[in-house]
């Protein structure tokens, strides 16, 4: 039997007890005007401790529940200990709640939460980027409404949940999405995005290197697979014919070993540790180096001269400098018209910066081109490159360099004008004559 139901009845029996006695000195009828009036004050005394409970429900919280008497002082702790529980366990639901959303908030993928009717019921900030949502005026409404793409509508007809669909927007800005749909209950569904469109452009890179480089070797293989059937093919071949031959397959061949030269220079590059080994790297005799590869390249077609006036030497790896300033020379050299000029120079800047520029007088690059210059395999005339023995590796081997070495490169150059590659370092990357 409950506390409750004890003291009732013993309430009960000590009502009955006294009007019982009542009863015995004035007689019955004053015996039963003392219960009824017991009972209504006992009723009175529960139907106010009632309307106590029935007020505070209408606002509950801890700290409003009434003290009430007796049992019923009994009866609000207990309610009290009820609501402080329910209030605890309603807090740390709202703590793990909280560091759900925040955890979602903080993917580095899109999420967004749809019901049965593929209704926004939640979306994280990714996610809100990645479709173009608005994260208050677009939730509750049709994700099909939102992103009118048709490849979008028949992923989402489907319901297939295995692969992922490979969708591009192109606003507000181009991205490439990866989008997967994943049920999580019986009705809901997380509609999952993730940005690969910087995937994307290095598989584009990829293949359009790969590319390259087959075509590339493909001319100078044909040709001398062309010359070799046709000397098997001839019973008798004269000196005149065997060393024109010869000659144009010892081109080609050479054309084919710059160009892996080139490749592995490349890969040796990018794939060697960012934080290279520092050495002090003697410019003047790199200079004079680089002075006397562009006059053996020229044959004195032109006029070659050098201009020095920087003191200081740099730090860094001097086979990759070397490369790096051997490409700007032979460039020059090689794309400037018999009589014309190349100057090399070295000079001090403000801010204790310092310049390498190769200046020339030749064809000139139109202005549209020179953005791409350092994109592997890229020529402005394809035709006058293959023609002057380049690779199309030059000058993105000159950007990987520079890059290792905290330096830039700007070019200025006009059409029939001429051009200037300048690579400027900063004060960090120099140091004293030694």
């Amino acid at each position: 039997m409950t506390d409750f139901a004890r003291r009732s009845l013993g309430w009960l029996f000590a009502i009955s007890s006294i009007a019982f006695g009542f009863s015995l000195i004035y007689g019955p009828e004053i015996g039963l005007l003392v219960l009824c009036g017991q009972l209504l004050l006992w009723l009175g005394f529960h139907l106010h401790h009632i309307g106590l409970l029935l007020r505070w429900l209408e606002r509950p919280a801890p700290g409003r529940i009434p003290e009430g008497y007796g049992i019923w002082h009994n009866a609000f702790m207990a309610l009290y200990r009820q609501a402080r529980k329910q209030k605890q366990s309603k807090r740390k639901l709202a703590s793990i709640l909280d560091r759900f959303i925040n955890a979602g908030e903080a993917m580095p993928d899109g999420v967004v939460v749809l019901d049965e009717y593929d209704r926004i019921e939640w979306v994280n900030p990714v996610g809100v980027e990645h479709f173009g949502l608005d994260p208050k005026a677009d939730v509750g409404n049709q994700i099909l409404n939102l992103v009118r793409q048709p490849s979008f509508h028949t992923y989402m007809a489907a319901q297939s949940y295995s692969q992922p669909l490979i969708l591009h927007r192109t606003t507000p800005d181009e991205r490439v999405l990866s989008i997967q749909l994943v049920p999580f209950d019986i009705t809901r569904k997380l509609l999952l995005s993730r940005d690969i469109t910087q995937l994307e452009r290095v598989q584009t890179v990829h293949r359009d290197f790969v590319a390259n480089v087959s075509h590339e070797l493909r001319t100078p293989l044909t040709v001398v697979g062309g010359f070799l059937e046709t000397l098997s093919d001839m019973p008798k071949v004269d000196d005149a014919t065997l060393r024109q031959f010869l000659a144009l397959m010892l081109e080609q061949s050479r054309r084919m070993q710059s160009l892996v030269e080139d490749l592995l220079t490349l890969s040796r590059i990018e794939n060697s540790p960012r934080s290279m080994a520092q050495e002090t790297v003697d410019m003047d005799q790199l200079l004079d180096t680089l002075m006397v590869e562009a006059e053996g390249l020229s044959q004195g077609r032109h006029r070659i001269t050098l201009d020095k006036r920087c003191p200081r030497w740099l730090r860094g790896n001097a086979q990759e400098l070397h490369s790096a300033f051997g490409n700007l020379v032979s460039n020059a050299v090689r794309y400037t018209p018999e009589g014309g000029s190349v100057t090399l120079s070295w000079q001090e800047q403000d801010e204790g910066r310092a310049v390498f520029s190769v200046s020339d007088t030749g064809i000139g690059i139109p202005r549209e081109h020179l953005p791409r210059l350092t994109e592997r395999f890229y020529r402005v005339d394809r035709g006058r490159s293959r023609g002057n023995g380049g690779t199309g590796l030059g000058l993105a081997i000159v950007k990987h360099v520079l890059a290792r070495h905290q330096a830039r490169l700007e070019v200025h150059s006009e059409p029939d004008k001429g051009s200037c590659f300048s690579v400027i370092f900063n004060a960090e990357q120099l140091t004293a004559r030694e």
